[in-house]
């Protein structure tokens, strides 16, 4: 390969394994020859000159059971191929001890980083077995003192987003239909919601607002205690936790007589398409980004290994964009 390339043997290691600077010129030589020659890099025998193994880690509390996933696994994949790194990924089930395991098992297989991941925003210490791998988290921030990479929604800013589309919309009262999980997401996005109201110049502090399971049956019983009462006090739009939520509320409306949007507008958060595309109307919904946010994890976290990326600041927070769908209109009284 080096006569070919016309270049030394020594060139052809750094222009091939990145260890040390060469001419593009130089290294798309060699590229070229490795290519006619059919020649592929031996990863294990790199490994072992560079100490690692061109494998990182995945680490989940609910892959299996959680429908945005796929996404965030995707995202990470996507960053990790592009750098020519294997992605090995668990599935805690959330079970604290099972993912202490997994784990060390990840670090038995000597992983060169690990992504620590949460299906849904959460707060993360420190897991012990741990150690000192270079770790970022996904759709979580650290406590406890623990300093590290993290990416995650911004919960503020979705229920801003929702907000102000349906105050675009004309609605001047307006609920929030939450979750009784007590966490960064359903703390965030009632700050964000009342926030927004006082912005519009509306009063955030006395709007109404209902806590439920984060679920269908949650939504509808916090619908029903939303919507049944005099169409002068009812609110004309219900911003809702989540998609599912979304629905509950929904049904909670059209058994109480009432159609969407005519007579309430509704806006989830997810854009879960199982659910928000399959209802009539549509759902109008704040996606989450969780694509993005597997690969900014991964791509934070390569840097990390590669020494490019030392000090750590603090979370980021990732906007998210609206959808719409056809559950937002103006309110009947506006018509």
């Amino acid at each position: 390969m080096a006569a070919l390339a016309g270049v030394s043997p020594t060139t052809v290691s750094h222009a091939l394994s990145g260890t040390r600077t060469v001419r593009a010129e130089t290294r798309d030589r060699v590229v070229r020859a490795a290519a006619q020659l059919g020649y592929t890099p031996n990863r294990v025998a790199s490994g072992l000159r560079l100490r690692r193994t061109g494998v990182v880690g995945l680490a989940s509390d609910r892959i299996a059971t959680t429908p945005f996933a796929g996404q965030i696994v995707q995202g990470a994949q996507e960053a990790a191929r592009e750098r020519g790194i294997v992605l090995m990924t668990v599935d805690a089930e959330g079970d604290p001890g099972l993912e202490d395991a997994q784990l060390r098992a990840l670090l038995d297989h000597r992983v060169d980083g690990i992504l620590l991941a949460r299906m849904s925003h959460q707060e993360v210490a420190r897991p012990i077995a741990l150690g000192e791998i270079p770790t970022v988290l996904v759709d979580a921030v650290p406590i406890g003192g623990w300093r590290v990479p993290a990416v995650a929604p911004d919960e503020h800013g979705i229920a801003v987003t929702a907000v102000t589309r349906l105050v675009a919309a004309g609605h001047r009262r307006i609920a929030f239909a939450t979750t009784t999980d007590e966490g960064p997401a359903s703390r965030g996005r009632e700050a964000g919601f009342r926030s927004a109201l006082a912005e519009a110049g509306l009063d955030g502090g006395r709007a109404p607002v209902e806590r439920a399971s984060s679920d269908a049956p949650g939504g509808r019983a916090a619908g029903l205690r939303l919507l049944d009462v005099p169409a002068a006090e009812r609110p004309t739009a219900v911003f809702c936790f989540n998609d599912q939520v979304a629905m509950g509320v929904m049904q909670a409306a059209f058994a109480l007589g009432l159609t969407v949007p005519r007579d309430c507008s509704i806006v989830g958060v997810d854009d879960l398409e199982i659910v928000a595309a399959a209802l009539e109307p549509g759902l109008t919904t704040v996606a989450l980004p969780h694509r993005e946010m597997g690969r900014w994890g991964m791509s934070t976290l390569l840097d990390r290994i590669d020494g490019a990326v030392t000090d750590v600041a603090e979370p980021v927070l990732l906007a998210c964009a609206i959808v719409e769908r056809g559950s937002v209109g103006p309110p009947a009284s506006a018509g």
